[in-house]
């Protein structure tokens, strides 16, 4: 398979840049607000407010239930994850992450509440497993460098998580972490053409696509598309 160069006008601008730390600051936001509410509710039962599948009173849990943890073990757990991989999301995907993030946030609650086996299912480990997958996905049906070296470090980075959409530890949901999973996979392919940086483009690509020779062009000299540079658990 060729890997497309990308136009280093796009990928090496000031904006894009600007467009990682963005990216970076919005995914540290997130998870400073996940450390803020246990502490804001130090020794209230903050788990009450999780998914309870099957019961109505459970429901908002599908809303709530990704802002809480067991523990601060299990929210460390989630934490650095959620920064990697948001970081990556926005950056490389801006457009598709403001779909992808809200169908990973909810659609593995509304799954739970509709077929996990009982308990409280709390934690943030949907958007985990949903962006794992997403972006691992998109790296190999993509043929950009930048999604395909995303894909390889999530793999090596999070690769072991494969295990836990398996009913091994009765204290971790993994029916979460499954669903979220498959979402992820399922919106990698429907949006595999979205957030396509441009790349570099050889004189020849021009001349066999519209079937004329430049005679004065030297072959040899890459060409760019043309794009202005880019300013633009089950309970724990």
């Amino acid at each position: 398979m060729h890997i497309h160069a990308l136009d280093p006008g796009y990928t090496h601008s000031e904006r894009s840049r600007a467009n990682f730390r963005l990216a970076a600051m919005t995914s540290l936001g997130f998870v400073a607000l996940l450390w803020l509410i246990p502490l804001l509710g130090w020794g209230l039962d903050l788990a009450q407010f999780g998914i309870r599948p099957r019961e109505w009173g459970g429901l908002p849990g599908v809303l709530f239930a990704p802002l809480l943890h067991a523990d601060f073990t299990h929210l460390i757990a989630n934490s650095l994850p959620l920064v990697v991989l948001g970081t990556t999301m926005f950056h490389l995907y801006p457009k598709a992450a403001f779909q992808v993030l809200p169908a990973v946030y909810l659609g593995p609650g509304i799954i739970v509440w509709l077929f996990a086996r009982g308990g409280v299912h709390v934690g943030a480990s949907g958007l985990v497993y949903g962006l794992v997958s997403y972006v691992f996905v998109a790296g190999l049906i993509r043929r950009d460098r930048r999604a395909v070296a995303a894909s390889l470090l999530v793999a090596f980075m999070y690769g072991t998580l494969a295990w836990g959409v398996f009913p091994i530890n009765p204290r971790i949901s993994w029916e979460t972490h499954l669903s979220a999973a498959l979402i992820g996979v399922i919106l990698a392919f429907a949006f595999r053409n979205r957030d396509l940086p441009p790349r570099v483009r050889y004189s020849w690509e021009g001349e066999a696509a519209e079937g004329e020779v430049e005679g004065d062009l030297d072959e040899s000299e890459p060409q760019t598309d043309g794009y202005p540079a880019a300013d633009d658990t089950a309970p724990r």
